[in-house]
């Protein structure tokens, strides 16, 4: 058993983004100022977006897209269960419906197929989630978007640096938006881009995070810039820091890297594991596509084990492994049960993965003694409680 805890994940910060940081500290800017407009800017480019709008999270990327949109009472939402509670619960506060559709067993992403038939007159928007750093299949969705007259609004909070079809995500005629939280490829502290072709969304989403002014405080205090503002609608706090921004500008030209460290880790899982019919592997969608591998994430075949899967990631901390729990299925959440209940078999690959899903340690600074750690206490924990 290895000597030292394992972390499923770490952030990886170097002396670059710590002395940037600091700089921002000495030089008296710390909130939203030039290098959150550097970082816009570095960003957009990397993806291909046309406009890039810098927020404190996805979270508020996802609420200011929807307030922009006139997303409103009464209109319905087209997502997956397999997510984060933000992506049905902005949605939920601005008083529409999420409809669910069930995942593709694989890849875990949503079942693109299986889409048009939850659509009705009060669809307003679709919510793709390109699970664990692999892109969802957007022609088709796209095409459904087109023939109904849907916004896409890519949940790309595990995808910076995902590729779709040799297109970036964030790149698409779509909205994306992206998560910088200390566990993604790609970190700011907290943080996230609302990206888009749409330059009148990117300026409403821009008025909506700081107040709904005119000008943000850095235009208007630099030594250039004039004190004077206009309220142009009312708005939220939603912005992003210098600080934060001053660590995703040296993070960005790592981030190539980055990804290509994740993917030896989780081949080398893939092959390890391939031989353990008690685990269900993450397999690679068919279609040409960049997977980041924000997260690995393997189904426990708890039918063939005498533990369950909570028990089995008990059993892997005490052998100093971590894991997280990406994610318990949505509609098995309290809220969810109570205040939209989904038909019994209407989500069966949701409901099946949810219960045996875990994520396994996967981060750019893993060796691969922590690589070989892991697998080796995975084996050792299906060995004992194997049926």
């Amino acid at each position: 058993m290895r000597q030292e805890f394992l972390p499923f994940s770490r952030p990886t910060i170097d002396d670059d983004e710590i002395n940037e940081v600091v700089d921002s500290l000495r030089s008296g800017w710390i909130t939203t100022g030039p290098k959150v407009k550097r970082f816009e800017d570095a960003f957009a480019a990397y993806v291909h977006a046309p406009f890039a709008v810098p927020l404190s999270s996805a979270t508020a990327g996802l609420h200011l897209t929807l307030l922009a949109l006139g997303i409103t009472e009464g209109d319905e939402i087209i997502t997956t269960p397999m997510t984060f509670a933000s992506t049905l619960s902005i949605p939920v506060l601005c008083g529409a419906r999420p409809v669910l559709v069930d995942i593709e067993p694989g890849t875990l992403n949503i079942d693109a197929a299986r889409i048009r038939e939850k659509i009705t007159p009060a669809t307003r928007a679709i919510i793709p989630v390109h699970f664990a750093g692999q892109a969802c299949d957007m022609d088709p969705i796209l095409a459904l978007a087109g023939e109904f007259g849907l916004t896409v609004i890519e949940d790309a909070a595990h995808a910076a640096g995902t590729e779709y079809k040799g297109k970036r995500i964030g790149s698409l005629e779509s909205v994306s938006i992206f998560s910088f939280h200390p566990n993604k490829n790609l970190t700011t502290g907290e943080g996230g881009m609302v990206c888009t072709p749409d330059e009148s969304l990117a300026e409403e989403v821009s008025l909506l995070k700081f107040h709904g002014m005119s000008r943000e405080a850095w235009k208007r205090f630099a030594a250039s810039g004039t004190p004077n503002y206009d309220i142009m609608m009312p708005g939220f706090k939603y912005n992003m820091m210098d600080i934060q921004a001053a660590i995703g500008i040296h993070q960005l030209p790592k981030l190539d890297g980055f990804i290509a460290r994740r993917t030896e880790i989780a081949e080398f899982y893939n092959r390890e594991f391939a031989d353990v019919p008690e685990l269900a592997l993450p397999s690679y969608a068919p279609y040409d596509q960049r997977h980041t591998w924000h997260l690995y994430t393997p189904l426990v075949r708890i039918e063939q084990l005498t533990i369950d899967r909570d028990r089995f990631m008990e059993e892997l901390k005490k052998l100093n492994i971590g894991t997280g729990l990406h994610y318990k299925a949505i509609h098995h959440h309290a809220w969810y049960r109570e205040n939209m209940p989904q038909p019994a078999g209407s989500l069966p690959h949701a409901d099946y993965a949810s219960d045996r899903i875990l994520s396994l340690p996967l981060f750019p600074t893993m060796s691969d003694e922590d690589a070989r750690d892991v697998v080796e206490a995975v084996k050792d924990v299906i060995a004992r409680h194997r049926k």
